[in-house]
């Protein structure tokens, strides 16, 4: 019924800067928290960053100061923006968001996962 859609990405140079971007669609009513988690290759998956409808944003600790994190409620998006990269950036980057949707019996909810988009970072 919903799908969280990401894109963006890639291969960049260390020192460059990225711009990931995320859409929901399907039957949506309302999103709540969006944000931006990431899984280096070996690791756990961690946080980037996360915005509220109403604005309030939180980042992880490995990316503050060169992460800013964007939505538009109109649109169901977020936006990820990130800059001065590294080589331990690299990893798949997730889109998640919960979401209310309509339902043939009404309203649902649930919290959603993009398909992740790798990102490569190169020394």
């Amino acid at each position: 019924q919903v799908q969280l859609v990401e894109s963006g990405g890639g291969l960049v140079q260390a020192g460059g800067s990225l711009r990931l971007s995320c859409a929901a669609s399907g039957s949506v009513r309302s999103v709540g928290v969006m944000g931006w988690y990431r899984q280096p290759p070996g690791k756990q998956r961690e946080l980037v960053a996360t915005i509220t409808s109403t604005g309030n944003i939180n980042y992880g600790n490995s990316v503050k100061g060169r992460a800013t994190i964007s939505r538009d409620n109109a649109k169901n998006t977020v936006n990820l923006q990130m800059s001065s990269l590294k080589p331990e950036d690299t990893a798949i980057y997730y889109c998640n968001a919960f979401i209310i949707y309509n339902a043939d019996f009404g309203a649902r909810q649930g919290d959603y996962w993009g398909q992740g988009t790798q990102v490569t970072v190169s020394s």
